[in-house]
């Protein structure tokens, strides 16, 4: 079905994208023009690799495999040109992807699918970017791409049904679980989950409850995971700000504007996990959960 597999951006998903198409089988090209960041990809599916190895989910003979399928490649036509399935993971940025997909389409061969792991933004606008739009597709890998099960695969506008087929069968051969929606803002995942981190946001922003209060009460009253505070921060409160930004313009509802707090805290450059603060403190070489001073009771 798929030859050569090809990822452009080696940061959290892209490499993590790379894995697993390397992982089951598939030759892939990770795409970065930065050879700084490929380096760090390739250490960061090297470490991912072995703890798999450790837990006993794959032989060290998988994990060596595996490795060798992966190539690092900086230039853009050299890592296309020879791939029928391209996946960007770039940047959450509208206009980004835009630019990356007018690039891919001049490039890329003919008859190649393009496909976004972009979590909030239009398929329909990035397929406009091209002369392909029924080659273009959403496929929206879930964080951490090696663990989360979960491939939410969005139609735009002029996406074919066979391109549609090809993807959900592909998404089965990595053993993951395809759920294909249509083109809105935020598509079900964010559109869903975003206001909820927004509201919890909200709910610390306005003193109802703290950082604590708020994520243990939705753990153990709701059986979540992970509270939504803890989640934002893990998920990035920068990626966070701009999936509520494109809900509020796509959809003109004021109930998905940003909370102030998360508006404040993204201008100060605190990000959370990626940039050690949060709504919690991140410490090197520490699982320990602390909450920021700043919100502590």
């Amino acid at each position: 079905m798929f030859n050569q597999i090809a990822v452009i951006g080696a940061g959290t998903m892209g490499n993590g994208i790379a894995h697993v198409f390397a992982q089951f089988g598939f030759r892939v090209n990770l795409v970065d023009r930065d050879p700084a960041q490929l380096e760090k990809a390739i250490a960061t599916i090297t470490r991912n690799l072995e703890r798999q190895v450790g837990k006993g989910l794959l032989t060290e003979q998988d994990s060596e495999q595996a490795l060798q399928r992966i190539q690092s490649v900086q230039n853009l036509k050299e890592g296309i040109q020879a791939a029928d399935l391209i996946i960007e993971a770039a940047t959450e940025n509208t206009e980004l992807k835009l630019s990356i997909f007018k690039e891919l389409d001049q490039l890329a061969p003919g008859d190649a699918i393009l496909a976004s792991n972009t979590s909030s933004i239009s398929i329909t606008k990035i397929a406009s970017a091209t002369q392909r739009p029924e080659k273009v597709i959403g496929m929206h890998f879930m964080n951490p791409v090696p663990v989360m099960k979960l491939v939410e695969i969005i139609n735009g506008y002029s996406t074919e049904q066979q391109v549609t087929e090809k993807i959900v069968e592909l998404s089965r051969l990595l053993n993951k679980i395809p759920s294909v929606v249509n083109d809105y803002p935020g598509f079900i995942a964010n559109r869903i989950l975003m206001p909820m981190i927004n509201e919890a946001i909200y709910s610390l922003y306005e003193g109802v409850a703290g950082v604590e209060e708020i994520d243990t009460i939705m753990k153990l009253g709701m059986a979540h995971p992970m509270g939504p505070l803890q989640l934002a921060d893990f998920i990035g409160l920068d990626t966070c700000h701009s999936i509520l930004k494109v809900l509020h313009e796509g959809l003109g509802n004021p109930k998905y504007a940003p909370c102030p707090l998360l508006t404040n805290m993204v201008t100060a450059r605190k990000f959370g996990v990626k940039s050690g603060e949060g709504f919690y403190l991140y410490t090197k070489g520490s699982k320990d959960l602390v909450v920021h001073p700043r919100f502590s009771q």
